[in-house]
């Protein structure tokens, strides 16, 4: 098992900054993708992105990249997610998840944090 807690959301204004946390206990690994998802009520979990913990390199979905950075710290266990220039639609849930391979569907991410609320207002 693997435990997820994200941390960081807020309510903030257009074209702000905010970062997002997300620390992994348990049965962590050096294989594991960590992935950053988001959603509002009534539509689909959306992917923002995920790094790999063996190379550590990112990957984005096309409506946060160029904004969103994400990075990992693996002697902490721990995920960040870099979000700049915030937009309205950038409002949602977001969570973190962890899984075995590089996707963008949230069917191959096997734990889920409980998501951490963030607000963007115009």
């Amino acid at each position: 098992q693997v435990q997820l807690v994200e941390s960081g959301g807020g309510l903030v204004q257009a074209g702000d900054s905010l970062r997002l946390s997300c620390s992994a206990s348990g049965r962590t690994s050096s294989r594991y993708v960590m992935g950053w998802f988001r959603q509002v009520v009534g539509k689909e979990r959306e992917f923002v992105g995920h790094i790999s913990w063996t190379t550590g390199i990112p990957y984005y979905g096309d409506s946060v990249k160029g904004r969103f950075t994400i990075s990992g710290d693996t002697a902490k266990n721990t995920m960040y997610l870099q979000m700049k220039s915030l937009k309205p639609e950038d409002t949602g849930v977001y969570y973190c998840a962890v899984g075995l391979v590089e996707a963008r569907s949230p069917n191959d991410f096997n734990y889920w944090g409980r998501g951490t609320q963030v607000t963007v207002s115009s």
